[in-house]
């Protein structure tokens, strides 16, 4: 007689919704941090999510993590990155120039 394979209950649900007991058991099972286990979910519509895989007895849990992305680099674009008063490499040619022209006059 062939054994039947109970299967489990896949669900999604924020770290934040999951009862305490079961938060401190996802903590335990990623104790370095999700950051080696997270994955990207992307939606139909476009959206995308961060979740992390954790499994107990009776559920396959997606566990989604809220992911904070630094997108200050892109307001950065258009800033100037170096001070008015630096000189190009051409600038700094022609004053050494003019320095030794200098120097063979006195």
């Amino acid at each position: 007689m062939a054994t039947q394979i109970a299967k489990k209950r896949n669900l999604v649900t924020a770290f934040n919704n999951l009862p305490a007991d079961l938060q401190e058991a996802v903590k335990a099972f990623y104790p370095t941090g999700f950051s080696e286990a997270m994955i990207r979910v992307d939606k139909p519509n476009g959206d995308f999510f961060y979740a992390v895989p954790f499994e107990t007895e009776e559920v396959a849990y997606l566990v989604k993590i809220d992911v904070k992305i630094d997108d200050s680099a892109l307001d950065d674009d258009g800033a100037d990155f170096f001070d008015d008063d630096l000189k190009g490499a051409d600038e700094i040619q022609d004053d050494s120039l003019s320095e030794e022209v200098d120097e063979d006059m006195e």
